[in-house]
């Protein structure tokens, strides 16, 4: 019944998916989380990044954006991320384009969950002589990324399903394979069935674990 997955590495492809989710999420974690400091800084030029950066990114397809940085930055600019390797280069392409449009959304969620924190905390923070920053590391942020463990979650999982993206450069990863193995072999529904599952066993322990992680460790107030 299986049989037209001879000869294709569908582990392989699945593979590839789960890196350029993982490092792109690790990524989107770090620029988001910077983001999310700049658009709540007393410094009006921080800010004002901050908020042009998340409106403007949010608001472009993400298909825009890995091209761009195909046809853009590679084709154009010559920028290849110092790799040799087309695939390499592709893969590095789209993991920055990831990051790019990932962190925006991780800035957001992240600024929601800045803003449960009691206004007082922070101003208990600058009486003792604490600085901006290290009252948004120490006190605000802790408690600001255990109330948006749900939401995070959730754009993770969008993520996962986003790198389907990836394909547009040619990138082998999931949506890839399945687009060459619909041009090569007769059976539509059992691969894409076979694909949509693999999806499925990629994102559901993540929502399932992360969404007990966070009433785990919800902000008790």
């Amino acid at each position: 019944m299986f049989d037209f997955l001879q000869g294709y590495d569908v582990l392989g492809a699945f593979w590839m998916t789960v890196k350029l989710t993982a490092i792109s999420a690790l990524g989107s974690l770090v620029w988001g989380t910077l983001l999310a400091g700049m658009r709540v800084s007393p410094v009006p030029l921080m800010r004002g990044f901050g908020t042009a950066y998340v409106n403007i990114v949010r608001n472009i397809p993400l298909t825009v954006i890995i091209v761009f940085n195909s046809l853009g930055l590679a084709d154009i600019f010559g920028v290849t991320l110092g790799a040799s390797d087309f695939k390499v280069q592709g893969f590095r392409l789209a993991v920055l384009g990831f990051i790019a449009y990932t962190s925006a959304f991780v800035c957001e969620a992240l600024r929601s969950g800045i803003n449960t924190v009691p206004l007082g905390q922070a101003e208990a923070a600058r009486a003792i002589g604490l600085s901006f920053s290290q009252t948004l590391r120490l006190i605000v942020l802790p408690q600001a990324f255990r109330s948006v463990i749900g939401p995070l979650a959730n754009v993770l999982i969008a993520l996962t399903k986003n790198t389907t993206v990836a394909a547009a450069i040619s990138v082998a990863e999931a949506a890839a394979l399945m687009k060459t193995m619909f041009e090569n072999e007769a059976q539509t529904l059992l691969i894409a069935a076979v694909f949509a599952f693999g999806f499925v066993v990629l994102t559901l322990p993540t929502g399932l674990i992360l969404g007990w992680l966070g009433k785990r460790l919800a902000v008790k107030r």
